[in-house]
């Protein structure tokens, strides 16, 4: 069963990390829809996803223990989007009075402040994540990208969780 390999399941990960940040920049350089802050932050977690899943591929450790710890790092990391992207959908939906005034651009806010601060002021919100600048079947791309990275954060969690076969052990006769 092929779907049930670790090596396997690694490489779908690798994958979908590719043609995910491959669609996002084609969205940015192509149709020309600059990111938004909470957007870069949905993209680094997708990105340390694969990079995760990537090693584990190439590692392809026998150990049940270093196979759960890459699943761990990937898990958190795309965990991570999962919280960012849901944010956003939730900022895309509030009422036009409730949504936060537009501060500056994530690359002043990354020169003028040290990164606890930066982070704080992303994941607070800022008005221009709460526009809706591209839809698909009438959901807008947080909503999507949410739905991308729940599907990958199962997978994550599956891999984590799920019962690794048990090392056959050589016996010398």
């Amino acid at each position: 069963m092929q779907w049930r390999n670790y090596r396997f399941i690694n490489g779908l990960l690798v994958l979908a990390s590719i043609v995910g940040m491959s669609f996002a920049l084609y969205l940015e350089h192509v149709k020309g829809l600059d990111p938004c802050p909470l957007c870069v932050f949905q993209r680094v977690g997708l990105m340390a996803m694969g990079i995760f899943a990537l090693i584990a591929f190439l590692h392809n450790p026998a150990s049940n223990l270093m196979k759960r710890m890459y699943a761990l790092l990937a898990t958190l990391s795309i965990g991570w989007s999962v919280g960012v992207a849901a944010r956003h959908v939730w900022l895309q939906t509030l009422p036009p009075d409730q949504v936060p005034s537009c501060g500056p651009g994530l690359n002043y806010l990354i020169d003028a402040l040290p990164l606890k601060t930066v982070l704080n002021e992303v994941l607070t919100g800022s008005g221009e994540c709460a526009a809706i600048d591209w839809t698909f079947l009438g959901q807008s791309l947080p909503v999507w990208s949410l739905v991308f990275f729940s599907v990958l954060l199962l997978i994550c969690l599956w891999q984590l969780f799920r019962t690794y076969p048990v090392a056959k052990k050589a016996y010398k006769k």
